[in-house]
This record gives structure tokens, sequence and C-alpha cells, in this order.
């Protein structure tokens, strides 16, 4: 299984209403120091409907502003619709991190 696709089967695990950082992404993924690889998956998923991509943020809970199905206020207004709340523009990473 290649890097992108082990990084779609982690993602596919985040549960709608919660997020996980790039970093958390890569450490699930054996690859600790590979967050912007994970950001390069993540920015040419297959299937943004099965794997959804827009749960994935910056460590400190801010959204991409390169999101690549929409840009960062897609991103935000689809986790706002999965009851994630946003504080000075981040997420609360101990209350919507896994």
């Amino acid at each position: 299984m290649s890097f992108f696709d082990e990084v779609y089967e982690v993602v596919k695990t985040v549960p709608k209403g919660r997020v996980i950082s790039y970093g958390g992404v890569a450490a699930r993924c054996g690859k600790p120091s590979a967050a912007r690889q994970v950001g390069w998956a993540l920015h040419v998923n297959p299937d943004p409907e099965r794997i959804p991509c827009h749960r994935v943020v910056t460590k400190d809970g801010r959204c991409s502003a390169a999101f690549a199905f929409g840009g960062e206020n897609e991103q935000i207004a689809r986790l706002l619709a999965e009851g994630v709340e946003f504080a000075d523009g981040k997420v609360d990473m101990e209350k919507y991190g896994v």
C-alpha cells in the first residue's frame, strides 16, 4: 500500500464532527515527520465523498488556505455543518481532535 493510500485509510476513520491534524495522520501512518506529504495526498484526494479530507486541520486547529475542494471557507462550512465549532478561527483540538 502506498503512503497516499495509508493516508486515505486513516482519514476515513475520522468520525463526523471530529478532526485530526496533518501530523496526526502522518503519525498514524508510521511516518510522524511526513505531515507535508499528508497535505499532498489530500490535495489529490481521489474520492472526497468517501475520504473526508475536510476533517484534517493544522496542529493548532486552523483550516487549510489551500483546501483542494473549494478553499478554506468550504472546509470551514463543512466542519460547521458537522457540529465542529470555531473560536478565533481555530478548532479546539482538545475538544474535537481524535
